[in-house]
């Protein structure tokens, strides 16, 4: 078995302005390099073998800053784990969107879930088959996060009132050829959700209307 835990890159200007980022490579700002080191010292509190992040900035920045505090090195760059393509929506904030593509108006561009997760989850299990019994911390997005929590557990977190802010942790375990979301009782994961960070989902309009959330 091998354990994952999932982490969702810092805050970023964008994230601040509520608009949609995808593929954009946006930086992090002062706030997310806080929340990544805030993140990064919950984490050394356990043993981990790697890190693993998309190679966008925000997210290879928080992993370098995470893998710092844990004592571990460069992390690896996985490209199948970017963020999901919000195409023509990317850049736009909740008022400009539903100004151009209102609800039911197809986004040009745009990745389906469904294609998201065909490319996420099977590099989660080559991850994990390569690191067999191991534990390794994986940065990437929350419209990534988001559907691997759909496909494994559908529903399950968002009922839960387990929110994807940005910084925030989420545990997986591999085992037997498939991935298990472990139930959200451990302290690392409560803590990695700071008062007042926003939920991916409100950061995010397209995110919002697929999983039935108002703005």
């Amino acid at each position: 078995m091998t354990h994952l835990y999932l982490v969702r890159h810092g805050e970023t200007d964008w994230n601040a302005a509520r608009r949609i980022q995808g593929s954009t490579d946006i930086p992090l700002n002062e706030t997310g390099r806080a929340q990544a080191r805030r993140t990064g010292r919950l984490l050394a509190s356990r043993q981990w073998d790697a890190v693993v992040a998309s190679p966008l900035s925000r997210a290879f920045e928080t992993a370098s800053i995470i893998a710092d505090e844990i004592g571990l090195p460069e992390p690896e760059r996985l490209d199948s784990i970017v963020e999901r393509r919000y195409g023509a929506a990317e850049g736009l904030d909740y008022q400009t969107l539903d100004a151009t593509y209102p609800t039911g108006v197809p986004v040009p561009g745009r990745e389906s879930r469904h294609a998201v997760a065909a490319r996420v989850l099977p590099a989660l299990a080559d991850l994990a088959e390569r690191h067999l019994g191991q534990r390794i911390v994986v940065v990437s997005h929350g419209g990534v996060i988001r559907t691997v929590l759909n496909s494994v557990a559908p529903g399950e977190a968002r009922f839960r009132g387990v929110p994807i802010t940005n910084g925030s942790i989420h545990r997986f375990l591999y085992t037997e050829g498939a991935l298990e979301l472990m139930a959200f009782d451990d302290p690392i994961e409560f803590e990695s959700i700071e008062p007042g960070t926003a939920d991916f989902d409100l950061q995010n309009a397209i995110a919002a209307r697929e999983d039935g959330r108002s703005s």
